[in-house]
């Protein structure tokens, strides 16, 4: 592994990929044996003489959906129709990219408060990184409660092995709810958006919070007006856009 001067930069082949939701995919790279990142943190990934090419260019930023004591770099993304897209779901296993990182501040917060995450599609991902390695560590220090709005079941990354986590944690609930159901799709939890109604069914015993928000910025935009005219002060509540994916 080489390094510059402000961060780590090396070149990691691609170990495998697998859908992990509709139109999502997993991506796992080898993790250098010098190499560490927080949970909750991003990189940027540059492919290295991609077949094709476009306005957007060879580099892009992802939250790192592996956690810390797992022993490769799992991003997870959804497939837009771009060049970029095209030759990460096209290059043979084995074919290296380079990496820079980790970058990011994201993470819980050390005091004796309850977290509470509003997320939707992709901003899951960097959750997935804290709560398994928390949970793996031995378990979160306080309540985190945290609302997963997708459309339709399929369309949630990491849906089942949520569920698993909040069974494993007493002091993590995993609130999942779909705005887009039709008659096929089997689903006995919310529906619906989050909003103030459904926090205030869920968050009735919940005292204090910090507030965690992430996803695409419309999302976040409007969640964090919801919890200001609620009453929540701007002090805490935490926001992280994910934009382009």
């Amino acid at each position: 592994m080489t390094a510059t001067a402000a961060w780590p930069t090396f070149e990691a082949p691609l170990l495998g990929r697998e859908p992990v939701a509709d139109r999502t995919m997993a991506f796992r790279f080898a993790k250098p044996a010098d190499w560490t990142y927080r949970a909750g943190q991003f990189i940027d990934i540059t492919l290295l003489d991609p077949p094709e090419t476009d306005a957007e260019g060879n580099t892009r930023g992802f939250s790192i959906s592996s956690a810390p004591s797992e022993n490769v770099i799992m991003i997870t993304t959804r497939l837009r129709d771009t060049a970029f897209k095209r030759v990460l779901q096209a290059m043979p296993l084995g074919t290296s990219v380079k990496i820079e990182g980790p970058f990011g501040d994201l993470r819980l917060h050390h005091a004796d408060r309850p977290a509470v995450v509003l997320t939707g599609g992709i901003g899951i991902t960097p959750f997935r990184s804290i709560l398994v390695e928390t949970i793996r560590a031995g378990g979160l220090p306080y309540p985190v409660v945290v609302f997963y709005a997708n459309r339709r079941p399929r369309d949630a990354s990491f849906l089942d092995e949520l569920r698993e986590l909040a069974k494993q944690d007493p002091n993590f609930a995993f609130l999942p709810t779909m705005s887009g159901l039709d008659a096929t799709d089997d689903w006995e939890g919310e529906r619906g958006h989050i909003d103030a109604s459904m926090l205030g069914r869920h968050l009735a015993g919940v005292t204090d919070p910090i507030y965690y928000l992430t996803g695409p910025p419309g999302m976040v935009q409007g969640l964090r007006t919801m919890l200001v005219e609620m009453g929540v002060d701007e002090d805490d509540i935490r926001t992280e856009e994910f934009t382009g994916y």
